[in-house]
């Protein structure tokens, strides 16, 4: 065992030994700072020798299934490794990955890791012109897809090599996957890995602007995700699922680096659509003991019947986007189990959050992480406070955290500015240090002078029964600037009625001060980037286009006003 794999275990099972102390973690944490580093060779293959515990597990929709040991995926990643060495792969060598939850994508990690290759992780929902668009900004060579989504590349112009899964290629040049039987099972590194070197460019979703294209290291997720680790408790031997699609961050996050860093199993279930019993099933037979979700997920889930799970996951969590605390309140109740929630980005690990034993206060995302320095600065003056934009001091800079963008210098600089880091996020701290997510900071938006938080009204609108998803915007008002508006998806049960817009509004009036009221209120599908996160930019620029000449524009009976009922005007 190297010198690095022996720093990386004690820097782990230091936090699994203090996992319910957290001050003690806060205080004896210390980052291990590598100069060389391979996640895959340094760590995976190191705990791979001879175990035979799985480290991965997938169940398809119709009872299918897979199960695959560190042992066999640490050979099974060699093969890969030489196969994609013989195809041209070098290291530095930028690698497009673009395969669904399949073992082909965790044994192209592990080696594209080995190799020391440039891996941009891609979803298969991209067409053809986002795809030209990331293979030309990130300069990819390769890429590695089944045949229905290599097709997509026929009409981009740049040349990419392409590496077939699931079946023999037909096109000239293109590289089968499946030879990487033949390869040799041992593989040798072409020399060390340094710690600084390119390993991940990730996307960002892209919910206000064009997506940037965001820079990891060797370290920065695979050694920066022992934050992660920390917050979810995960232990060796447990068995992990985490409802997140391949080509986003929070996949790398759950499903690669923290639970193989804990040394437990990643579980996958793939359906092709959502459906709570046949995942609770699925869940009970596997007997999942740590389970994330993003707050969409569970709010599904609480429309259905939680009973049907006899042995809820011990380990309970929630990262993306905030949590309502009306979905923890039902998810306790039914499963006496808390869930826990946390905040990072595609540009970090977790950096604030509600690990084990610790007592929570609602709604709050919890605290800062052993490993992270978190402060709350004014956007406008740059004072610190118990309000402000998230930032994090860089003195040292924390290893989990971004390389910058790449190829962007000047949106590298912005966020990196003034000695710490910008998150972009707007957030409350209390007494007890808690932190509490207020929203972006191009989110928040005044009414009648009044500061508003988008997260804290959709909060309380889904506590209504016939409210399954929500987004608040400002909408412009000839009297109070703005007025705040729901868009809102409804549960399947109710019909997008005047009836039932009046309910929902008397509702948020019962619950909510005069100068936080919804004011008006349309029932629609919510747009969305591909990565699943509410393109609120989309609904405040609609609300530019309906009333930014000051007058009430024609709802065609899709969006009612407090003004519309009689027992709710109030002036």
């Amino acid at each position: 065992m190297g010198e690095q794999t022996e720093q990386f275990r004690a820097a782990r099972d230091g936090l699994l030994r203090l996992r319910t102390d957290y001050e003690a973690a806060i205080d004896e944490f210390e980052w291990p700072r590598f100069e060389e580093f391979n996640f895959a060779l340094d760590w995976f293959d190191e705990i791979a020798r001879d175990n035979d515990a799985p480290a991965l597990w997938i169940v398809e929709e119709d009872g299918r299934e897979g199960r695959w040991s560190y042992r066999e995926l640490s050979e099974r990643s060699n093969r890969v490794a030489n196969h994609l060495r013989a195809a041209g792969v070098r290291r530095g060598t930028h690698v497009m990955v673009m395969l669904g939850n399949q073992v082909e994508l965790w044994e192209t990690m592990l080696a594209g890791i080995k190799l020391g290759a440039v891996l941009m992780p891609t979803t298969t929902q991209l067409g053809p012109i986002d795809l030209r668009d990331r293979v030309e900004r990130g300069e990819a060579e390769f890429v590695v897809a089944g045949a229905a989504d290599a097709a997509k590349f026929d009409e981009v112009a740049a040349p990419v090599t392409r590496i077939v899964v699931g079946a023999r290629p037909e096109r000239a040049g293109d590289i089968a996957y499946a030879d990487a039987d033949g390869a040799a099972a041992d593989f040798e590194p072409d020399g060390p890995t340094r710690a600084d070197d390119l390993l991940l460019l990730y996307f960002t979703s892209g919910t206000t602007s064009k997506a940037k294209m965001v820079a990891h290291t060797h370290v920065s997720y695979p050694v920066g995700h022992l934050s992660t680790l920390y917050w979810t408790g995960m232990e060796p031997g447990d068995v992990h699922l985490n409802v997140a699609s391949p080509g986003w961050a929070k996949h790398a996050w759950s499903n690669i680096f923290t639970p193989w860093i804990a040394q437990a199993c990643v579980f996958l279930y793939n359906y092709t659509r959502f459906d709570a019993s046949a995942l609770m099933a699925t869940m009970e037979r596997a007997g999942v003991t740590s389970f994330c979700a993003p707050p969409t997920v569970w709010r599904m889930l609480i429309h259905a019947d939680l009973g049907e799970l006899a042995h809820p996951p011990a380990k309970a969590l929630s990262a993306g986007e905030p949590l309502n605390p009306e979905v923890i309140s039902r998810v306790r109740r039914e499963w006496d189990v808390t869930i826990r929630d946390g905040f990072g980005q595609t540009e970090s690990t977790l950096q604030i959050g509600n690990p084990p034993g610790q007592p929570l206060h609602e709604g709050s995302m919890g605290r800062p992480l052993p490993g992270y320095d978190v402060v709350l600065r004014d956007p406008a003056t740059g004072e610190e406070g118990d309000e402000g934009e998230i930032c994090l001091r860089l003195d040292p800079p924390p290893v989990g955290l971004t390389a910058g963008y790449w190829n962007n210098p000047d949106k590298t600089a912005e966020a990196f500015a003034d000695g710490v880091y910008h998150t972009g996020d707007v957030a409350a701290r209390d007494a007890d240090g808690y932190i509490t997510y207020v929203g972006r900071a191009d989110d928040v938006f005044k009414a009648s002078d009044y500061r508003l938080s988008p997260f804290e009204l959709e909060s309380v609108l889904i506590e209504h029964e016939a409210v399954i998803e929500a987004a608040v915007v400002p909408s412009p008002d000839p009297v109070r600037l703005a007025v705040p508006k729901a868009y809102v998806v409804l549960a399947p049960a109710w019909e997008p009625t005047a009836e039932t817009a009046e309910d929902i509004l008397r509702f948020c009036r019962e619950q909510l001060a005069p100068y936080k009221r919804i004011r008006r209120i349309e029932f629609a599908e919510l747009p969305k980037t591909i990565s699943g996160k509410i393109r609120r930019v989309e609904l405040r620029t609609r609300e530019q286009e309906l009333h930014g000449d000051g007058g009430e524009a024609p709802s065609g009976g899709r969006e009612w006003s407090d003004a519309d009922f009689p027992g709710l005007k109030d002036g």
